[in-house]
């Protein structure tokens, strides 16, 4: 948009906790830096600062030692997303999935636990999944689809299964492909066990029709201000997709207000604003 981005703002709290998480991290990866995983380590807890670019800084200097590494250009694609350097991000998930197909899939172990401090996500999901969303947001929308697919093998559980279904729904609807993008809500329900993405899970149900968008906006716009851009950027594209173009970017916008710029929505909702997104067809 053309406005400089002003630092993260994480609570007093949650900054002792990230500094003494970072201190450790940077400790461990001095007394052996040649540790793959201390390399990708100290790259999160800078990340999870705010601290992007020396995140990438990190992992640059760790494939040097490790040019194969998928690990390495997955966590390096993600903060080339964060920092809108798309095309580089492109570049390092295709080196990731190939440098991927013959290593054994694991679960990828959380920096940030959540509720019930069981790690969801895996390797490779996380390899196509934002592999998908760096085509999905330079309007991509064909590779898109093919990376989202391909991820759909590693959505193993709710969680995954719901926002790997966001994403590949949000993708049909952009090329106009209304059947196919139908199909994913089917096996969509309001019973399912969600960790992390409930947000997800509101969006394909209402989508689906069995949630309304004015309820979800109260939520994604609560009056204290705590804006939840991947909620608020779904309810716009459900405004687009009927027409609505007007309303929808009027949400784009309030998006922008957030201080979560580092949010895949509103990343997204950036995109709506700024690139050729086609409308939508219903």
């Amino acid at each position: 948009m053309g406005e400089e981005l002003s630092p993260i703002q994480v609570s007093e709290e949650a900054r002792v906790v990230y500094d003494s998480n970072l201190r450790i991290a940077k400790r461990n990866f001095e007394a052996n830096p040649d540790s793959l995983e201390l390399i990708i380590w100290y790259g999160r807890r800078l990340a999870y600062l705010g601290k992007y670019l020396e995140a990438i800084e990190a992992y640059t200097q760790g494939l040097q030692k490790f040019p194969t590494s998928h690990k390495l250009r997955r966590h390096r694609g993600h903060r080339y997303i964060t920092t809108r350097q798309l095309d580089k991000a492109v570049d390092d998930f295709e080196m990731a999935a190939f440098y991927s197909v013959n290593a054994e899939n694991a679960i990828e172990p959380d920096g940030l636990p959540n509720r019930i401090n069981q790690p969801l996500s895996n390797d490779k999901f996380n390899i196509w999944y934002h592999y998908g969303l760096a085509h999905y947001l330079n309007g991509r929308f064909d590779k898109a689809i093919s990376a989202y697919r391909k991820c759909m093998e590693f959505s193993d559980n709710n969680d995954l299964l719901t926002a790997t279904s966001y994403w590949l729904f949000m993708t049909y609807k952009k090329i106009g492909n209304a059947e196919l993008a139908d199909e994913l809500l089917k096996p969509i329900s309001n019973d399912m066990k969600i960790i992390e993405n409930d947000a997800y899970l509101d969006l394909l149900l209402l989508f689906k029709g069995e949630k309304s968008a004015e309820n979800l906006i109260q939520k994604a716009f609560p009056e204290n201000g705590n804006i939840d851009p991947t909620l608020g950027y779904g309810i716009g594209n459900w405004y687009q997709q009927r027409g609505n173009t007007e309303k929808a970017n009027e949400i784009f916008l309030k998006i922008l207000d957030s201080p979560s710029w580092a949010s895949f929505g509103y990343i997204a909702a950036e995109a709506e604003l700024t690139t050729a997104f086609p409308v939508p067809i219903s």
